[in-house]
């Protein structure tokens, strides 16, 4: 039977990498005006829809028919797109 590799001792000078130098991420800077103006979004924009199906067509702007709903689910979407900004 073939005899194994013998595996041959490193030496004992082992030194441990360095630390890295962490980084501090400050949750307080800034940016505190994304969490109101994305509820917002979404509160107007449920409102309107809202608002749309429940006076039947009548409001929020009578002439845009059914395009209410679009105005609406784009209140919405600016919200999420408001989100991709909070830390």
């Amino acid at each position: 039977m073939p005899k194994s590799r013998i595996r041959k001792k490193k030496d004992d000078s082992y030194a441990p990498p360095e630390k890295r130098a962490t980084t501090k991420i400050d949750m307080g800077s800034g940016r505190r005006w994304v969490a109101p103006l994305m509820l917002s979004m979404f509160a107007i924009g449920l409102a309107w829809i809202v608002v749309y199906y429940v006076t039947q067509a009548d409001l929020p702007i009578e002439s845009l028919e059914d395009w209410n709903i679009v105005v609406g689910f784009g209140f919405i979407a600016v919200g999420f797109v408001v989100s991709t900004q909070w830390k």
